[in-house]
């Protein structure tokens, strides 16, 4: 089983003055505070396993520009999420102008969940790097802008939002992955799906999430999706998923993507 490892930080409480925050350091990432002890994958983090047993081309998993202007604040954070996945392919792509149309887009939500302050600093960090063609520094920038989010959904105690980002970064970066292992099949390449404890996480966190938020239709609709993901993803070490596994990956990750990125339709 390939290993993802992510440990998520928070940067120190500053003020933000005009400029653009820096990234972290590596003495801050030291002594900041360490919001999950599990192992969740980042889609960087997928993007790189996949790029060490293939040359992808990023541009190819480039979707259509979501909406920015829902009314639920469980689908603007699961929005969140998957943006920040869409930050990362474009950052794989080296398309500064992708970077910062889907950047323009992720300070659009944030301001929707009144998180913008912080994130707006960092988005303004995230386009001057691509305008410099930083991608390294970019990959950097767009975990802090995660964390950003998170750390502010923390601070005005919307707490239970918080997994949701991360929900929707984990579909959208699924859904990526399948996509291109479908189109571009590679037995090594489709050993990369299994990941049965993370998806089994991801379960457990949504089942605990209070009864308001769960009532929610979206939440409901990811709820009873992610068993059937769990399944496909959740194959034994030794085996070798099919093609037309990966395509079932691909398609339930799809369509629970769709879900997330759909406006409800007006009553």
């Amino acid at each position: 089983m390939f290993s993802f490892v992510l440990i998520l930080f928070f940067s120190c409480m500053a003020a933000f003055a005009s400029a653009a925050p820096a990234p972290l350091t590596a003495k801050e990432l030291a002594s900041v505070a360490k919001v999950e002890s599990v192992s969740i994958p980042i889609p960087a983090e997928a993007m790189a396993a996949l790029s060490k047993v293939a040359k992808p081309n990023w541009q190819s998993r480039y979707r259509p520009p979501i909406p920015t202007t829902f009314s639920s604040r469980a689908q603007i954070a699961l929005n969140i999420g998957g943006l920040i996945a869409d930050g990362y392919i474009a950052v794989e792509a080296e398309d500064a102008q992708q970077v910062k149309n889907t950047g323009k887009d992720i300070i659009a939500l944030a301001k929707c969940l009144a998180v913008s302050e912080s994130v707006i600093a960092r988005g303004n960090s995230i386009f001057e790097f691509a305008e410099r063609n930083e991608w390294n520094t970019l990959k950097e920038e767009l975990e802090a802008t995660q964390n950003e989010v998170k750390l502010s959904l923390e601070q005005q105690h919307d707490a239970d939002l918080v997994c949701l980002v991360t929900l929707g970064a984990w579909i959208r970066g699924t859904e990526i992955l399948s996509g291109w292992i479908a189109d571009n099949y590679t037995p090594a390449a489709a050993k990369l799906l299994r990941q049965p404890e993370i998806i089994a996480l991801m379960r457990a966190k949504l089942e605990a999430l209070p009864p308001k938020v769960k009532e929610n239709p979206l939440v409901g609709i990811l709820i009873a999706g992610l068993p059937e993901l769990e399944t496909l993803v959740s194959f034994s070490s030794d085996k070798i998923p099919t093609q037309n596994d990966v395509k079932a990956v691909k398609e339930v990750s799809s369509r629970l993507m769709k879900s997330i990125s759909t406006k409800p339709s007006a009553k």
